[in-house]
Parts: structure tokens; sequence; C-alpha cells
């Protein structure tokens, strides 16, 4: 793996490189968001992140939504050689990822300072324009309250008080006018002193910075984080004359090295890209709730249902992409819905999403009405389910309309229980894959990267009418592919499902 590196003064305007790190098994749906939302191009992916080039700025960065953390590429190379090195020499190879190759971290930090300043200019832009709206909305205001009381007094004191009137008038509006030239003054020179404390705090000589490291695999067995992160800091701060700050810096430098990679970034965000803002209270993992919304590829007017929803996260997550559907989420649980409703209030969707109380199993609509149902089948030790699994698909399979989508989130137990039912069935997998789309099973022969998205459709379609024959016990839900995912310390499969015909007697 070559090292990575931005041209100098590369941008927006040029493309910066990226990376973002990624639930495991959610490579994919980074990959296709990038593409979708940031015209991303050389997308690749190694385990647990995504690289890519993009023009895009800040503001439709933060707008991703599979992925955890955003950073800035500095560079990426092959791994450290620890297993053959002794511990100096692991230490000086270490710090020769900054001496070797100053030139990298330099234009990294052109760009990062680049992306910054258009957004502090965008927002003191916007504020300018807020103001000048605001200050013209108060003069206008002012003036046409004046002239009404003018035109009233009039009428009640003749001339000589009109003209007293009209003079002082005319004697507050230049005051007005003085008042507003020193307030433009006043923020102009404001808007300087901000830009050059900007100037000054980002400049070479004077940028903080703090290190944060992660070690896994050999070198992890060898050093501790917190010993890697100093002897990278003192590199940087020899080379380059920064100065540390552990508790407030201008500048955090991440470093991953493990077995697979070595790479170094700038992470763009203080707050994770997957901490949502709208959220309240945090059920499912929203990454994993946006990619199995978008898996059901919803469209306008589609109605969406999630017969187990809990707290709500897959349909916020949802409706927060996708405004135009109708969402309904139902649970037997009280205590689940009032959390679900108090997340809606505090994401402002109470108008976009309805709930129900009520079982999954006894669903209170009518056959064949939902378009698309996506759902987190709740899993673990305080749930068994068992073979009851079967009873809940079969109402789903009521409640869905013919070529309608399931979506859903299944435990190791439960998707090796449907697959016994239908076989081995889905085309897709997100495991061990390292071709350009991962999601490839390995049983594939390989393909040129250019002809993959032509071979995957092919086989999704050969896999389709195969799964025909392999229907899940229910009787007319199709297995379309599946998504090994990751949630901490258990892992789970994103399982996609087509109804084919109405169900059987």
């Amino acid at each position: 793996m070559a090292t990575a590196r931005a041209e100098p003064g590369s941008g927006p305007a040029g493309g910066a490189r990226f990376f973002c790190t990624a639930g495991r098994g959610l490579e994919p749906f980074v990959m296709q968001e990038v593409r979708a939302r940031l015209a991303a191009t050389q997308v690749e992916y190694v385990s647990g992140k995504v690289f890519f080039t993009t023009r895009s700025d800040l503001n439709m960065l933060k707008k991703l939504k599979s992925a955890e953390r955003l950073f800035l590429l500095i560079k990426k190379q092959f791994p450290l050689a620890a297993a053959s090195l002794s511990k100096g020499k692991i230490l000086n190879e270490v710090q020769r990822l900054v001496n070797d190759d100053p030139g990298s971290w330099l234009d990294a930090i052109s760009v990062w300072k680049n992306l910054l300043e258009l957004v502090i200019n965008g927002e003191e832009l916007s504020q300018r324009v807020a103001s000048s709206l605001k200050r013209k909305v108060g003069e206008n205001e002012s003036i046409i309250a004046k002239k009404l009381k003018t035109e009233e007094m009039q009428k009640i004191e003749g001339d000589h008080r009109e003209c007293q009137l009209e003079e002082q008038t005319e004697e507050d509006t230049l005051e007005q006018r003085d008042s507003t030239a020193s307030r433009d003054k006043f923020e102009k020179e404001d808007g300087q002193r901000e830009a050059e404390r900007t100037a000054d705090t980002h400049s070479q000589k004077d940028l903080t910075f703090r290190v944060s490291c992660r070690c896994s695999g050999t070198i992890g067995n060898v050093f501790t984080a917190q010993e890697v992160g100093r002897v990278i800091g003192i590199a940087l701060m020899k080379q380059f004359g920064w100065k540390a700050d552990l508790r407030n810096p201008n500048l955090e430098i991440f470093v991953h090295l493990n077995n697979i990679y070595t790479v170094a970034g700038i992470p763009m965000f203080r707050v994770p890209l997957a901490s949502r803002t709208y959220i309240r209270t945090a059920g499912l993992r929203s990454t994993v709730a946006w990619a199995m919304a978008s898996l059901a590829e919803i469209k306008v007017g589609t109605f969406v249902l999630d017969p187990m929803c809990g707290l709500g996260t897959i349909l916020l997550e949802a409706a927060k992409e996708w405004p135009d559907g109708y969402y309904v989420g139902a649970d037997a649980s009280n205590s689940q819905l009032l959390g679900a409703w108090d997340n809606l209030k505090a994401a402002g969707l109470c108008d976009k999403i309805e709930l129900l109380k009520a079982s999954v199993t006894e669903l209170p609509l009518p056959s064949e009405s939902v378009d698309i149902i996506i759902s987190d089948i709740p899993f673990g030790k305080k749930f068994k389910l068992g073979k009851d699994i079967r009873t809940i698909l079969q109402e789903m399979e009521r409640v869905l309309r013919v070529g309608g989508t399931i979506v859903l989130l299944l435990s190791e137990d439960h998707h090796r229980l449907l697959t016994d039912y239908g076989g081995s069935h889905a085309p897709l997998d997100s495991r061990g894959s390292r071709t350009d789309e991962p999601g490839v099973r390995k049983c594939f022969s390989p393909v040129e990267k250019t002809d993959l998205s032509e071979k995957l459709t092919t086989l999704c379609e050969a896999a389709y009418q195969e799964c025909s024959d392999k229907m899940l016990p229910c009787g007319s839900l199709v297995p379309v592919k599946y998504y090994e995912v990751s949630l901490g310390k258990t892992n789970a499969f994103i399982c996609k499902y087509k109804k084919s015909s109405p169900p059987g007697p």
C-alpha cells in the first residue's frame, strides 16, 4: 500500500483525500454513500476504514450518515515490520513516519487550514448578511413608526409643531446613520481581528497539537498507544516546532498502527458523525439504522412500517433522510413507545411518524397495505424468540404488499434458523471481501473492477431466481441479499427480502 500524499495547496477545488472509520460490515454502505453524496473518486477500503477523494466542503462532509468519524488523510502506507525489529528500532521506524516525509504533513495542514477557512468565511458572510438585513428591517420599522407619529401630531399641534418634529426626525435619522456606520465599522474591525486570531492560531509557528494513537496486532503487543503517541509527538515538535497541548489543542493527530496498514490523519470534527444531535435516547446504532433504511430504497409516498420500533431509531434515520415517506412504528411496550415519542419530539418529526401500541404478531393493519418493513428483531439474553420468528415473519408477510421489501436486523442464531428453512440463499456478503466493491462472497470468481457492477447485477438476478425455490417458511418472502455487520461484542446480519406473490393458505 503506497503512501498517499495530498498535492500542495490541494483542497475542495482540486480534491482532498479523506478517510472514514466505519463499523465492520458497513464499508459497502459508506462507499456507496460517499460516491452518491460527495461525488467521491478513488474510493477504496480496508477493514473498518474507507478512503476517498472529494471536492466537497465540510458542510457536505458532515452529512455522511453511515460513517463513524471523518479524517483528512496525512499518509497511508505499509505496516511497520515490528515482528523482525528490536524495540529500539521499532521506535526509530515510528519516528520516520514524520521525519522521512515532512512534506505530506505540511500539505495536510495546508488543506486542513483551507477547509476551516472556507467554513469560517461562510459563517462570517452569512452573519453579515443576516445583520445587514436585520438593520434594514429595523431602520424601516423605525422610519415608518416615526412617520405615523409625525402625521398624528400634525393633526393636533399644527404647522409649528410639524416643523419641530421634522427637524427632530431628521436629527434621529442622522443619528441612526451615524450609529449604523459605527456598527459597520466595529463589525468590520471585529471580523478583521477574528481573521487575524484564526491566522495566528493556525500558523505553523504557534500551532498546538496532541496525538491520539491506536495500536493493534504485533506492535500493540510491544508498545502501548500512549508510548507510540509520545514518540510521534516528540518527532513533530522537533521537526516543525509545534507545541504539545493535551487539553485544548488547535490540531489533533490520529495514528493507527496494525499488521495491515499504517494510517495518519486529522479528525475534521470533534463530535463523531455517528452522534446524532436529533436523537435524545439512543437505541440501535444510528449508522446501522441508516444502512438498513438505505437498503430499503424508500420512495416518495412509500408506506414504511417498523413493527418492533423500540425507541424509533430506524424510523428517525429514515424520516430524516427520506422525508417524503409515510412512517408508522408499532411496539407492545409502553416504555419503549414513550422513549420513541421523546425522540420524535426532539427530532421535530412528530408529524412524520405515527406510533401504535400493538404486538408484532397481531398488527392492526389490513393485508397487503404496507410497502416497506424495516425492523430490528430483538435478540440477546433478554429475548428468547426461538422459532417464534416464523410467526413474526408470517404477520409481516401478511401486511406487506406483493413486490414490497423487508429489511431485518437478525442475530446469528435467527439468520441461521432462516437459512436452514430457506437454504443458503444470499448473493451478497460483506465479510472478507477485498474487491473495490465490498460485499462479494468468496465463492465468486475474481472479476475486473470495470466489470464488477455488471457482474454483481447478473449474480444478484441469478441468485434471486434461484431463491424462488428456496423461500422462507412463510411462503412468499424471497431473500435478496445480506450483510454481516458488527454491533460491538456481537455480530448480526442485515437481511433484505422481497415479497414475490400473495401468501398461500
